[in-house]
Formats: C-alpha cells, structure tokens, sequence
C-alpha cells in the first residue's frame, strides 16, 4: 500500500500480498451491512487473527492498516520512536465512539503503566481517509470534529513502549473492562511492537495463539469415566 501523501490513504486500491484478505474498505462495508446484529465489543481487536473476529471479517487487513507507516508516522509524531500497538477497534458510526468518549470510556481500560498513549482515528469508508492522531491526555468530544456521525470510523490504540502493559486480571483498568464490556478482555491481548525498543520488558509473547478450551488441558469426560 502505498499513500497518496504523507498523512493519507488509498484503501480502494490496495493490493494484499495473500488473495484470501480483503481491501479494508470491503471488510468495513460487509461489517456495516450486518451492524444491527454485532455487538460493540466484538469490534474489539478486529486487527487480531487470533482474537473472536475471525468470524466477523478478515482482521489481517486491518493488521496491516496498524502496521501501515501512515498510522506508525502519525503514532510517533505523537508518543516518540517506540510504538506499541495494543488494541483498535471499528465503530461502524462515529456517532458511537463520540458517546464512547461522552462516557468518558476512552483510557478508562488501558491497563498502561504509567499511562500514556495515543489513538489513531481513521474513516476508512472515505476513498482517501486521513489519519488523526490524538494523545491520550487530550481525548475529548472535540476530537470528532468533522465527522460525519454516520461513517465508520477505525480507532487504533498505541501505547509508549516506556510503558508497560499490565496482564493481570486484577488490574483496576482490566477490572472495569470486565464489568462494563463483558467480551473484552485485554489481559490475553497480543502486542506488536510497531517501531523501536521495547524498553520495559513488555510480554510480547502471550495471545499469539487461539485461546485453548479448558477440557483440553486434561482428558474428555468419557475418557475419565472409562477408567
């Protein structure tokens, strides 16, 4: 994929290296069309092949949108050279994510320490889509200014890697995700390290794999009652 200018995209004519993945902008057209039938919180992480959206679309496409250099450039223009990609997620109306943001609900489940970070917002229905980077600590209503409250919009989270991501469940942030948006859970999320060091030791390793069905772990039922 290649931008049209530093600070855009053309996701109508992207060409993917493997023919099973879909341009973005199809992927969010199919995902649109369906909405009334999807739950918010299963937009979480679309960008993760191992995560429950495997069902819902092709989330290498959108992993590629996180790793593009428009979204890395526009993430260290705002949180420095060490870039950590920890979560995006697709509101098919942006009229959604601004009552995200009205709830105040944007930082209040990153498990980051210290806290810092930034979200990359893209409208990835628009032929030539301009990233918006915004720091975590100037996230507000204003950010949506001039979008249409109708148009999907793609929010990218990254973190700072001088932070550290925090995986357990007792964290307050994962706490609260656990109470209030019950299928997302960010303590099994996978990381990439989009750009730099990774500078506190972050685990990189854990959620690159489907999650394992707990009766796995030891023999099926009609096998323990047979011996």
């Amino acid at each position: 994929m290649t931008p049209s200018a530093p600070d855009q995209l053309d996701l109508a004519g992207r060409v993917s290296l493997t023919p099973a993945r879909l341009p973005v902008r199809e992927a969010v057209a199919s995902i649109v069309a369906r909405k009334a039938t999807i739950r918010q919180e299963r937009l979480s992480g679309i960008h993760n092949p191992w995560g429950h959206v495997i069902g819902l679309t092709d989330p290498w496409s959108f992993l590629d949108l996180c790793e593009s250099d428009v979204v890395v450039d526009a993430a260290q223009k705002i949180i420095g050279a060490d870039v950590i990609l920890w979560d995006s997620e697709l509101f098919t109306e942006a009229g959604s994510y601004s009552e995200f943001l009205s709830q105040g609900s944007e930082g209040r489940y990153w498990p980051v320490s210290p806290l810092a970070g930034a979200i990359i917002l893209l409208p990835v229905e628009r032929e030539k889509p301009e990233a918006r980077a915004v720091s975590l600590d100037d996230i507000g209503p204003h950010v949506l200014e001039g979008y249409d409250p109708s148009e999907p919009l793609y929010v990218i989270r990254v973190m700072p890697a001088t932070s550290r991501f925090d995986r357990d469940s007792r964290h307050p942030a994962n706490l609260a995700c656990m109470e209030e948006r019950v299928l997302v859970n960010y303590s099994n999320r996978p990381l990439w390290l989009l750009c730099g060091t990774d500078r506190a030791d972050n685990d990189l390793v854990s959620g690159f794999a489907p999650a394992v069905p707990v009766w796995a772990s030891g023999a099926l039922p009609t096998e323990r009652e047979e011996k």
